[in-house]
């Protein structure tokens, strides 16, 4: 059964990462301004005074051709953009750790989310592509294009082909090149009307990155509040919680 999205707000501080108590967190991913980069094997090292668990998500990046998949995952990750588009040949993986306090009892949580972006082409000529990409997905960012109304458009079918209805898998929109906006061909009131269609909300991101959280931020907090929430209703046989949620669909580690 599909778990209904919380309030916003009500799991995670959405405004911690402002505060002086996450700087011993962030500067574990954050040096001299600059995000860190992690491979698949690596994870940011905390001194024995901080217990933290690590939570660990596979997030899939759906979109057509060209909206900025992997633009957003370099984006998540602090990464730099690439600046000339390329069509993605196959499967690539991005490693994003990102800190959160838990609202109900001041827990801090590591994240570590595990983007994965396939190009359109490579997952129209493989079959066995798109399955590896939804299996034991816990997210999908479904994206489309602010320049791109076709992409908009697409988005239902994006839908349709990677979830079913019945799937407990979180899902958010994306809408990327939001700085162009006098080359927009999708509108506010387009956006409105998709929200309340499908009940799923729209973040917008654009424009150049300097090392800053404050575009990333909203977006990897809203997916990290609705992992854990739909891990606790998971453990929790549909009852609001916090106790166990990391042992749910996201895995937990030290």
């Amino acid at each position: 059964m599909m778990t209904e999205p919380p309030p916003p707000g009500s799991v995670i501080l959405t405004d911690w990462q402002r505060s002086a108590d996450s700087k011993e967190f962030l500067s574990r991913i954050i040096n001299k301004k600059q995000r860190r980069r992690f491979g698949l094997l690596e994870a940011p090292v905390l001194p024995p005074n901080l217990s933290v668990d690590t939570v660990r998500y596979k997030v899939f990046i759906s979109g057509k051709s060209g909206v900025g998949k992997t633009a957003l995952a370099a984006r998540l990750a602090g990464l730099d953009i690439p600046s000339m588009h390329y069509e993605t040949t196959g499967i690539e993986t991005t490693v994003v750790f990102w800190p959160v306090k838990l609202r109900e009892n001041g827990r801090v949580l590591f994240l570590r989310l595990q983007l994965w972006d396939c190009g359109e082409n490579a997952l129209r000529r493989f079959d066995h592509l798109l399955p590896s990409c939804k299996e034991q997905v816990d997210a999908i960012l479904f994206l489309f294009s602010f320049t791109d109304r076709a992409s908009f458009e697409d988005l239902s079918n994006q839908i349709a082909r990677s979830c079913e209805p019945s799937d407990n898998i979180v899902k958010l929109v994306v809408g990327t090149k939001f700085d162009l906006f006098m080359h927009a061909d999708v509108t506010e009131r387009d956006v409105k009307q998709f929200q309340e269609v499908w009940g799923l909300p729209v973040f917008r991101v654009g424009g150049d990155v300097f090392g800053g959280l404050g575009e990333v931020a909203p977006l990897l907090n809203s997916l990290a509040e609705r992992l854990w929430h739909q891990d606790c209703m998971a453990v929790t046989g549909g009852q609001p919680g916090s106790s166990g949620g990391a042992e749910a669909g996201g895995q937990a580690g030290s």
